[in-house]
């Protein structure tokens, strides 16, 4: 594994690049968290000008051929401050880009990667999903950040590897091995989880958040099922979508569960009573408020989407 480490070799690695514009980018801070695998924390924020669209963790994992990148942010600017902070730590060239799943904060980064010559990798279900709202994505970046937004609805990427649930994938970087695992309809339909056997370390994507408020846009019982499935599952770390760079495993999704059981049960009792689906999204969860960034941001949408699956169940 050729991973540089000193300051010289950082600062040489930057000035080298200067000659491209991504990698004249200033590179994301990122954490070593286990041997080879570098994770960028992200701020608890909405895209705006002053983040340029770095809103989810990211990271990379270095082998001793290659790197394979997790997520790449919301914009082309994040992705190459990715890109920049890959250079940074190594050498090696970028194999794959993974994408857990296709939300923007994941995945419109990806443009920034489209000159590496790496493959893209993602659930079966991914691209479907990102060509779906590709236009809504990117109209929404460009609201939120007017004339300093270069991209548009054709830079959306779509993967070159798909991985099919119920069908791991295996993914080689020299020396070191990545799994992937595609999984049933939760946070969304296509989440996709990344695991270094080197290091056993485990990227979940948006299926785990820690401190930012979750959002359902899949299947909250689905997502409540899969979380009880994982959980039996040993790590020693994790990776949220959101929260910490790294976090101890199964004890990380504690805070999410439990704001899960409080909606789940402030929509049943709604429900009961014959409240309508705008009061229990002005009510559901309220508890909870103080334990979340971002709440109020969230946690209407999300009592919507509990309140629709309870009616049917």
């Amino acid at each position: 594994m050729r991973v540089r480490r000193t300051a010289a070799a950082l600062a040489a690695a930057t000035a080298l690049a200067c000659g491209s514009a991504a990698f004249a980018a200033e590179p994301l801070p990122t954490t070593e968290i286990a041997p080879g695998v570098f994770v960028y924390q992200a701020p608890y924020q909405l895209l705006a000008p002053s983040n340029d669209g770095a809103i989810a963790n990211v990271g990379f994992i270095v082998g001793k051929e290659a790197v394979a990148v997790v997520d790449t942010g919301n914009t082309r600017e994040a992705g190459e401050r990715l890109l920049a902070a890959v250079k940074q730590r190594t050498d090696l060239p970028v194999r794959y880009v993974i994408n857990t799943h296709m939300h923007p904060d994941h995945a419109l980064g990806d443009v920034a990667f489209k000159d590496t010559g790496a493959k893209f990798v993602a659930h079966a279900k991914f691209a479907r999903a990102l060509q779906a709202r590709a236009q809504a994505y990117t109209d929404g970046a460009k609201r939120a950040l007017g004339d300093a937004y270069r991209g548009s609805a054709g830079d959306i990427v779509i993967p070159d590897v798909e991985v099919a649930p119920g069908e791991p994938k295996s993914l080689d970087l020299g020396g070191r091995t990545l799994e992937l695992e595609a999984m049933p309809t939760a946070h969304t339909d296509n989440d996709l989880t990344v695991r270094d056997k080197a290091t056993d370390s485990w990227f979940l994507g948006d299926l785990l958040f820690m401190g930012h408020l979750p959002s359902i846009d899949g299947s909250f019982e689905g997502w409540v099922r899969l979380i009880a499935r994982l959980r039996e599952r040993t790590a020693a770390r994790v990776v949220p979508g959101h929260g910490p760079a790294s976090a101890n495993w199964p004890d990380a999704v504690a805070p999410q569960q439990k704001y899960f059981d409080r909606l789940r049960s402030d929509v049943e009792a709604l429900l009961a009573s014959g409240a309508s689906l705008r009061q229990a999204s002005e009510k559901a969860g309220l508890s909870e408020r103080e334990a979340w960034a971002l709440f109020d941001e969230f946690n209407a949408r999300n009592a919507i989407e509990v309140y629709r699956e309870a009616e049917w169940r």
